[in-house]
């Protein structure tokens, strides 16, 4: 998951993530919860050390092992991905044989409500790269996309509000050409209009009535400082 995951899946776009100089350190995974016992064998083999305290309050769910020797931080989810916005991803991680499916890797990004730099220009890239259809593999899935965000309204508004974000900031990210730059905007635009004129749920239309009077969103679990109780 994550950036390590997008730059994998943008092979096309090498020039412009080295000149981003973006360095990752951080290495995100999913796994499914059948697979959750033989996570500290792997990684205790690849020369990693568990973080004890999370993995036995949070192991069921999230596990964070470290590399001390070369500084890198891998954070491992189960089943879902639990942020600012639950994914319940169990059933698509066979899609694809190394990273999560494109419209998921987007959906992990546009998910964050308090959106970084780094993380719109990751999407900017991603967004560049590939394009839209109706279905995965080597595409954006729209369709899923617009039916998963037409059942939430808090999901919905977060990556609706992100997806513009990322539309104006790519007019001023000069690294793109300009043909570049309008081709991100345009892809932005059409996942936008799929994600508005999809039928939502009556879930949806009343939260919507609430909007932002109420929570919407999650705040995101920071289990490495929380204490234990």
């Amino acid at each position: 998951m994550g950036a390590t995951a997008i730059y994998y899946r943008s092979p096309n776009s090498k020039n412009l993530i080295d000149a981003m100089n973006r360095p990752l350190t951080d290495l995100d995974f999913m796994t499914l919860s059948k697979y959750v016992r033989h996570i500290p064998d792997l990684f205790e083999s690849l020369g990693f050390e568990a973080n004890e305290r999370v993995n036995a309050l949070y192991g069921l769910r999230r596990q964070i092992y470290v590399d001390p020797k070369n500084g890198r931080h891998v954070d491992i989810f189960v089943d879902k991905l639990t942020f600012c916005h639950e994914v319940d991803l169990s059933r698509r991680l066979s899609l694809n044989s190394v990273t999560l499916t494109l419209a998921d890797l987007l959906l992990e990004k546009m998910q964050i409500v308090k959106i970084g730099e780094k993380d719109v220009r990751d999407t900017i890239i991603f967004l560049r790269e590939h394009e839209l259809s109706d279905q995965d593999d080597e595409t954006i899935n729209m369709d899923y996309i617009a039916k998963l965000l037409a059942d939430d309204w808090g999901f919905c508004y977060t990556v609706t509000t992100n997806l513009k974000k990322t539309r104006d900031y790519a007019t001023t990210f000069m690294i793109l050409s300009l043909e570049d730059r309008r081709l991100v905007e345009s892809r932005i635009d059409k996942l936008i209009d799929k994600i508005e004129r999809e039928h939502k749920s009556m879930k949806w239309r009343m939260r919507a009535k609430a909007g932002t009077k109420i929570k919407w969103y999650n705040d995101p679990e920071d289990v490495e400082n929380r204490e234990a109780t």
